[in-house]
């Protein structure tokens, strides 16, 4: 049987995507492997939000130039975003890649890569299914061990055209999902073992059911350009899927903050009291050149808004340093931004000018070491806003949903439904795998915590504690 491995760069609808490619290989006779030196088939599922990705694709291709000298036979796939902003011009550029394939064509892999084995010339698939949008659903496997957590793609494509992004170049414009294809795969999830999932989309909050078969959210205005069904969507996961433990999504726009999004936090226990909202600058005069369609202060009030829906609510959020213009005044705005809102995490990020983006325009006026200096000042602060934040909760009983394995493998590690880490030790501790059990936080390390189980949890899955002799440090990640 041939066998493949699959390499992700790039954000979660990537991670999702490299999930559903080997699910279609698996499909059509082939066996996933780890180890590249024995694969028929590797695949490079690329990302080109960042300038770094592309140099990452480049430098992983370089590497198997050797490999594929060895084996002949060997087939080197490149898919994502990557492979559909190039094209074409990726074969030209590297000759050790066979296939390319962009995010809508994944369906054609496997076909795709036989006739590069039987010989065929490098071929580049990169047509978006604008006329009738696939979506690949997951595929639990019988007798398989199922993750405790899943990603669900509920839309695809971006329509809000940033001056900085190129995903609606890759991606193409919204495309939404029907809901029944939604809370069907949610619901097979959910059986198979799958206790928390993660909704997807490039702006998930703007999601329309294309067969209009979801009820109007309470709260929603028919007359708000910013309205969607969204809300609606999440009433309806909640109802119909009860064994569902929690349910998250990522990334939704500020501008799509609506009443009836508020009310669906306020209203339904199934949703984590946790959002990442990306803010990408605190400064007006930049969120107008990137064209967010939203000021600070706008953010600060729907954000506001957000949080006092669900008491302990809390937010993390994408920030852009160094932008074309971005003064040091303006990159203060975004500081005092991050101290107003209190993020409990962000992802930040230098500006790199992307291809086929509205910024093009604009000049290239800030110099590597100062977008090199901000970005380093904001991470500092990041650290010190969410260790402020962990040390409050040493003390406090948390209910913890228990993801896997430690990197040590001598504890398990979960998140609480704010999405704090938490690392959990013991005896045949691995049996929590997939539970939610009740901790009471004992330490806090950089970037999560130690929680010890509960006595009625730890006799329910018969845990004992690790001797203290045996005992050694948790990882202070």
């Amino acid at each position: 049987m041939p066998k493949f491995s699959v390499t992700t760069f790039g954000c979660q609808m990537n991670v999702h995507d490299s999930t559903r490619m080997a699910e279609v290989l698996r499909h059509a006779g082939w066996t996933e492997t780890t180890d590249e030196n024995e694969a028929d088939l590797i695949v490079l599922n690329t990302c080109s939000v960042r300038e770094k990705a592309e140099h990452k694709l480049l430098s992983a291709v370089g590497k198997l130039a050797k490999l594929k000298k060895e084996k002949r036979d060997l087939v080197v796939a490149v898919a994502g975003c990557l492979a559909q902003q190039e094209g074409e011009r990726l074969l030209g550029k590297m000759r050790q890649i066979d296939v390319l394939v962009g995010p809508d064509n994944i369906p054609e892999l496997p076909r795709l890569v036989e006739d590069a084995a039987m010989g065929a010339p490098p071929v580049a698939r990169t047509v978006f299914d604008l006329d009738a949008p696939v979506f690949l659903r997951a595929e639990p496997r019988p007798g398989s061990d199922v993750a405790p957590t899943a990603f669900v793609t509920i839309m695809k494509g971006c329509n809000e055209r940033c001056s900085f992004c190129i995903v609606p170049y890759t991606r193409g414009p919204e495309r939404y999902r029907p809901s029944r294809e939604i809370l069907d795969e949610i619901a097979r999830l959910v059986d198979a073992g799958v206790r928390e999932v993660t909704l997807l989309g490039q702006t998930v909050n703007s999601y329309r059911d294309p067969e209009g078969a979801l009820p109007r959210a309470p709260h929603a205005d028919p007359n708000d350009p910013d309205e969607s069904e969204f809300a609606a969507l999440l009433r309806a996961i909640a109802e119909r899927v009860p064994g569902l433990l929690r349910l998250r999504y990522t990334s939704p726009h500020p501008r799509h903050l609506t009443p009836s999004l508020l009310a669906a936090h306020r209203e339904l226990d199934v949703l984590a009291r946790h959002v990442h909202l990306p803010v990408q600058s605190g400064s007006n005069r930049m969120l107008k050149r990137m064209i967010r369609r939203y000021t600070s202060e706008e953010y600060i009030e729907r954000a506001g808004k957000l949080v006092e829906s669900r008491p302990g609510t809390t937010l993390s959020t994408d920030i852009i340093v160094g932008f074309s213009g971005e003064t040091d005044e303006d990159f203060e705005a975004t500081l005092e931004l991050v101290r107003a809102m209190r993020f409990r995490g962000l992802f930040g990020f230098k500006y790199s000018r992307r291809p086929y983006t509205p910024a093009l325009k604009l000049p290239e006026d800030v110099p590597e070491e100062v977008k090199g200096a901000r970005l380093t000042r904001l991470f500092e602060l990041s650290e010190e806003l969410l260790q402020e934040h962990l040390a409050t909760l040493v003390g406090t009983r948390q209910k913890v949903l228990v993801e896997g394995p430690s990197k040590t493998g001598e504890a398990v590690t979960g998140r609480t439904e704010r999405n704090e880490i938490v690392h959990i030790a013991g005896e045949n501790v691995q049996a929590l795998v997939g539970e939610l059990v009740e901790v009471t936080i004992q330490k806090s390390f950089k970037h999560s915590l130690e929680g010890v189980l509960d006595e009625a949890d730890r006799a329910r899955f018969a845990i004992r504690p690790v001797p203290a002799q045996a005992r050694r440090a948790l990882p202070l990640v």
